[in-house]
């Protein structure tokens, strides 16, 4: 399966959850994490999804699913253990435009979630198209012995010097870049240094634009 990776921007988007498990409570996590509003149909709810209910970060229908529900969504979610429900949502989806991911069932998925490694603004997405989310935990794992919390760091010096360069009209080239962020940052941030760090990557691609 030729799948397209991408990040998407819910912030503010509508979302729906169909299910109140524990499934479910970790897709309204993560999107309520993304800044999505979000809608929960069930006619249950686990403690930590009722909570959320009542202190109104979340709707919540209180029923199961039924044609219309994703009226209007941006993308939603099938956490239920039904295959009938999830193919019922996915036919929604489809002739709605709306995006489904249906929890442990591929073959009504448009989207699948990928295995997340984060440090800070830094984000690296492992996916296997839904055939072994075990794999992709595995990998996911490796990636996270491999990869240095100071990433997170490095990517905000990062941000703020490219937009100190681009006001003063330099533009250092990628091979500058790569060259620059590989010269000893990591180490210095690990350590505290973070001054330092950002005086280093500035001086290193000043001199590579002069």
């Amino acid at each position: 399966m030729a799948l397209f990776p991408l990040f998407v921007e819910l912030a503010g988007q509508p979302c729906v959850v169909l299910g109140g498990g524990a499934v479910a409570e970790r897709k309204v996590e993560a999107l309520l994490a993304a800044g999505a509003v979000v809608t929960i149909v069930s006619p249950a709810l686990t403690p930590a999804l009722a909570t959320l209910v009542t202190s109104g970060r979340v709707a919540h229908v209180a029923r199961g699913y039924a044609s219309g529900d994703l009226a209007g969504a941006s993308l939603a979610f099938a956490a239920t253990d039904d295959g009938a429900i999830n193919a019922a949502v996915a036919e929604e989806g489809q002739a709605r435009g709306v995006w489904v991911n249906a929890a442990d069932d591929p073959e009504h998925c448009d989207v699948f979630l990928p295995a997340i490694v984060r440090r800070g603004a830094v984000t690296v997405a492992v996916g296997t198209g839904g055939t072994s989310p075990a794999l992709a935990r595995a990998v996911r794992e490796r990636i996270e012995q491999a990869l240095p919390e100071a990433y997170g760091a490095l990517a905000e010096i990062a941000g703020d010097v490219r937009r100190e360069l681009r006001a003063s009209g330099r533009r250092p080239s990628p091979r500058a870049w790569q060259a620059a962020l590989e010269d000893g940052l990591v180490p210095l941030l690990e350590g505290g240094h973070r001054e330092e760090a950002a005086r280093r990557l500035r001086a290193r691609l000043v001199a590579a634009c002069a």
